[in-house]
């Protein structure tokens, strides 16, 4: 075997999102596997490299899903790295056959979420004592307001959309409500989605406020879930059966980045330069611009941070997230469908299975094979990830010419 920048996506699959109360994240994330491996016409004997992302299960579950799916001796891969742990996993896969230490590899993210309530870090309620005194690494950092503080996901996100309004203008507590009345309008039409319900604008703003201007429905959906692909290189998918190479998507781009050193991000992650970094390393490794994009599934854990990701992935020019909303681009009938899936708000967002999903949605478009909501005549799509601490994984795909 020999290095190849010619990666594909032979296989992959995603369980329905939801509560899973009889299944544990072996079950489910073995579920994915199996249905991967199906899907790409392919067996666990076939696979070089398993890469298996989880966050909240204590470790070592790329073993644990081995005695489920098929011990064959192969290298496993225990990945971590926030919400973005299912595109590392993947990106993982996709590393090991691109240096040639196998043809084909599979990648795994798997979460159990339902019912964990508020996720994040620094989400503990404070002390009632009248002075507050500094400790540990991060001590000279104080949670400013609440019970909680902004130190958790809600806050920090909030935090984020507020100040996009702030430096551009234009951004109302309406405004963001009205991006997740469009993710809720396209989850009906996926019935892997945790919720396929739609939702008015006027019930979106009148439900509980979780940090404003975000209200529950404008929250990603903590549930249980897993999705797995399965990658293999040019040659290999050469050798492979008609049906199997038509039905491959290529990866174009697969990019994973850090946040660079600002002094800002030492304080409030800094969500937005880590994002425009993997995108703009993204295009030029794929050879396409955000106009040549059919459809993007974005990290929209929240309503104001789809909003700053329109910017942040170059979907509009800088400052001009508003407008490009307000222009219907976003809605599945528009110039850029953006979260036709439902996004995390609806589909949900079993943390470590979300990466995948999202390029799950991307590859099911460029195949034809979106039933419902397909896009039509879609052709190269994006899917992008953010995990707080930070890490940013976007990924770029384009329909099989084979």
């Amino acid at each position: 075997m020999s290095a190849s920048d010619d990666i594909w996506i032979l296989g992959i699959n995603m369980t329905k999102f939801g509560k899973h109360p009889d299944k544990d994240i072996v079950d489910l994330g073995a579920e994915a596997m199996m249905a991967a491996l199906a899907d790409g016409g392919v067996t666990m004997g076939d696979m070089g490299i398993l890469a298996a992302g989880n966050l909240m299960g204590g470790g070592g579950v790329g073993q644990q899903l081995q005695k489920q799916v098929g011990q064959t001796g192969i290298p496993v891969y225990n990945v971590s790295n926030a919400c973005a742990t299912g595109a590392t996993a993947l990106r993982t896969a996709i590393m090991a056959v691109k240096a040639g230490e196998c043809d084909m590899g599979i990648a795994v993210g798997v979460e159990k979420l339902a019912g964990a309530g508020l996720l994040g870090g620094g989400g503990t309620p404070k002390k009632d004592e009248k002075v507050w005194e500094p400790s540990g690494r991060f001590g000279a950092v104080a949670n400013p307001d609440g019970v909680i503080g902004t130190n958790t996901m809600p806050g920090v996100f909030a935090q984020i959309g507020m100040e996009y309004g702030h430096k551009y203008g234009g951004t109302s507590f309406e405004l963001f409500a009205k991006i997740s009345e469009k993710n809720h309008s396209h989850s009906t039409l996926n019935p892997l989605a945790a919720y396929s319900k739609e939702m008015s604008l006027e019930q979106i703003m009148g439900d509980m406020m979780i940090a404003y201007p975000n209200t529950r429905p404008m929250c990603s959906a903590n549930c249980d879930g897993a999705a797995a692909a399965v990658v293999v290189n040019g040659a290999k998918l050469r050798t492979l059966s008609k049906e199997q190479q038509r039905r491959a998507v290529k990866v174009r781009a697969s990019v994973l980045t850090t946040d660079p050193w600002e002094e800002a991000c030492q304080v409030l992650p800094d969500v937005n330069t880590l994002t425009k970094n993997a995108s703009a390393q993204a295009y030029e490794s794929a050879g396409v611009g955000p106009d040549d994009l059919d459809l993007v599934e974005l990290h929209d854990c929240f309503a104001t941070a789809e909003l700053v990701h329109y910017d942040n992935l170059r979907l509009c020019e800088e400052g001009g997230a508003v407008d490009f909303f307000e222009s219907g681009a976003t809605w599945r009938n528009g110039a850029t469908p953006v979260n036709v899936s439902g996004g995390l708000q609806s589909k949900g967002h079993p943390i470590s299975a979300t990466g995948i999903a999202n390029i799950w949605e991307v590859c099911h478009h460029v195949r034809g094979e979106a039933g419902d909501r397909q896009i039509e005549g879609a052709q190269v799509g994006l899917a992008h990830v953010i995990g707080l601490g930070s890490a940013c994984g976007v990924h770029i795909l384009e329909k099989s010419g084979l």
